[in-house]
Parts: structure tokens; sequence; C-alpha cells
């Protein structure tokens, strides 16, 4: 009885784990095969403003802001407003150093959390085009250009850039983080070229200042919130892989940690305040949606499933599956107690990162409905 009630949630288990991971991978190569839409650039050149969130940004604010301002584009048609978040160091003091026609400072006297910056700073925009940006990366020359390129196509009315990591390896991807974020950015190349990304690049993404829609207090992904919005209105939400940001992995796998699951945590948050989400009959992408965001908070789950039930049933093939399931359990760990010592390789950091980020779903589930989230805390 016990038996046949485990081999189904077992069978269930390994199926929707290998869809996650290898089949919604599959499909999507095949379905931007068989149907890619492209998109039609033109070199427009309507006004932007950059908006940018800042809250205790001293440091390296004036960097950031020399950074937009020498972007390829037509200087008198590019313009940055920076929202002082409550800021009690010398942001505010490091904005008023540039020229107020071409930075604006929008001072909030209290902390009120990045949504609430940012709909201010685009209240007080006079760009046609918003591009939203971090204070931590920075811009490849061309990469606002790039961006509005994309607006030539009345379909669009979204744009994500491209986030380029580096690390204490080398070039992008040599470990298991650097590896995610490649095969990530591949998936949602894909999903452009069938119609829509599912949520855009934090870091650089732009979007037409009048289909924007205040967000709610208190929301944490303004990323997935924003263009999914302009999605549901029947806009397109393209990837811009020539529009480059740049960053660099933390060295910290504590503040790397903490910024997953604050992010994970905010998925679940999305769908409370956006149910349209996940209506088949209002979000045309809800296939991409449930596959790309929805499958990834379950599968830690999953995970636990196939293991419990593994383990009371280990007899021909399924012991083998036990042994693979121990091995991979075994190289995480070990790559675990190598990051703890501070050493960053390539042989155990697949199987620590693919570890790293379901841990980081299942804590940021267990915080999202224990409702311990903060508006907008710094992970490092």
């Amino acid at each position: 009885m016990t038996d046949s009630l485990l081999e189904p949630i077992l069978w269930g288990s390994l199926l929707f784990l290998g869809y996650t991971y290898l089949g919604y991978p599959v499909i999507l190569a095949l379905w931007s095969w068989l149907g890619r839409r492209p998109v039609v650039r033109r070199p427009v050149t309507p006004k932007v403003t950059i908006v940018i969130a800042a809250w205790n940004e001293t440091e390296r604010l004036a960097a950031r802001i020399e950074n937009c301002l020498h972007q390829e584009y037509p200087a008198e048609l590019l313009d940055i407003v920076v929202v002082s978040d409550g800021s009690t160091d010398h942001t505010e003091t490091v904005v008023r150093r540039f020229d107020s026609r071409r930075v604006r400072l929008m001072k909030l006297a209290s902390r009120n959390g990045k949504a609430a910056a940012l709909n201010w700073g685009v209240a007080a925009a006079s760009g046609e085009i918003i591009v939203f940006a971090d204070t931590r990366q920075r811009f490849a020359p061309d990469a606002v250009a790039k961006l509005v390129s994309n607006f030539g196509d009345p379909d669009v009315g979204a744009v994500s850039g491209e986030l380029v990591l580096g690390s204490s390896l080398g070039h992008e991807g040599r470990d298991g983080v650097g590896l995610y974020w490649r095969i990530e950015k591949w998936i949602r190349q894909k999903e452009g070229e069938i119609d829509s990304v599912i949520g855009a690049t934090g870091a650089i993404y732009a979007i037409w200042r009048e289909l924007f829609r205040p967000l709610p207090p208190g929301a944490i992904l303004d990323d997935v919130l924003i263009p999914m919005r302009i999605a549901l209105r029947g806009y397109r939400v393209v990837f811009e892989q020539r529009a480059l940001a740049f960053d660099r992995l933390t060295e910290s796998y504590r503040s790397e940690f903490r910024r997953k699951v604050r992010t994970l945590a905010g998925n679940y948050q999305a769908i409370s305040l956006c149910p349209d989400l996940i209506t088949p009959w209002r979000n045309r992408l809800f296939v991409q949606y449930v596959s790309h965001k929805l499958c990834r908070l379950v599968a830690p789950f999953a995970l636990i499933a196939l293991l419990l039930c593994n383990l009371a049933l280990m007899e021909g093939w399924l012991s083998y599956l036990l042994v693979a399931q121990a091995v991979g359990y075994g190289l995480a760990l070990a790559g675990w107690g190598l990051a703890r010592l501070g050493v960053r390789e390539q042989w155990t950091s697949a199987a620590f990162a693919f570890c790293f980020l379901n841990y980081a779903a299942l804590i940021g589930a267990i915080r999202y409905m224990t409702r311990d989230t903060d508006i907008w805390r710094k992970a490092s």
C-alpha cells in the first residue's frame, strides 16, 4: 500500500524536475526555431530618463552618474533622476555636484522602499523612455542606444538588457552561479524570440513611460511586475543582448544567499500583487511564466519528495537513482565546504550552485509564508 502511494510521487517528482530543468529549455529551443518573431529595430532617439533609486550610496553613486551621462546618446535627449530613499549619508550631496539640468535629485524624507522610490522617479521623469538602473553596475557606452532601438517596433513595450557577471575565476560562467546565469540568459533570449521575456534584468531595462503603472507599496520585484504588467496589456517585452551592464559576482555566498532568498520570496509576492500572472485566459505568456518562474519555486519541494520516496524505495534501478542523488549532494556539500574556506573552483560548483539556489527557493517560500520580508534591505 505504501509502495503504491510513494512510487507515483517519486515518478511525478522526477518528471517534474526533468521538465523544469531540461524539458522547458528544449521546448523553448524548438519553439524559437519553428516560430521566431523578430524585432524591427530602428535608429530612433526619443527623450530618455534614467531612473536610479539610491539609499546610502555615497561611495559609488558619483561614478554611476558619470557612467550614465557618458552614454553614446544625444546629451540633450538624456537626463537622470536620482531618488534618495531617506539616505542618511552624503548621497544627496553627491547628486547636487552635477548639473541640475541633466541630473535631478528627488529627496524622500524617510525610507519608503525601492518600489516607492521608483514611483517617485518615474513621476519626476521627463523622458518618453524610462531606463531603470541600479547603483552597483556599469553600462556599456552604447547600452542606452541599443535598448532604445527596439522601441522602433510598435509592438515593443519594454526591453531588457544583458547583465554580464565577472568573478575571481575570470570570464562569466566558470563557476556554478555564473553558469546558472548564462543558462538563465539563454532562456530569456529564447523567450524574447518567441514573444516576450518573463521579467527583465533589474540592472538594465527600459519601458515606454506611458505604459508605467505605479508599483504597490513594498513590491520587491519591480523587474518582474513592471514588464509583466506591460506584457499583460498586449505589448512585447524583448531581450536585447547587445545592451550590456557589467557587475561582479559577490565573493560572499552569505550575501548572495540573502539576495536570492529575497528575490525568490518576491516571486510569491508578485503573484499575490498581480493574480493575472497565473490566469491563463488573461496572460498569453501563461505557459512561459509557469515554466520559468513557478516551476523553479516548486522544485525544492519536488527534490525533497524525490529523496524521501527514493529512500523508501531502493529496489532495482531505484538504488542507482539514490546513489546518483547521494553523489550530487556529496559534491554540493564539498563545494559548500570549499566556499566557506574562500575557494571557488569549477569541479563541485555546479552541484553546489544547484543546491544553493534550490535551498534559497525553499527558504524564500518559508520567509514569504511567515511574512518575514523587508521592503528594501540591502543584501550586503
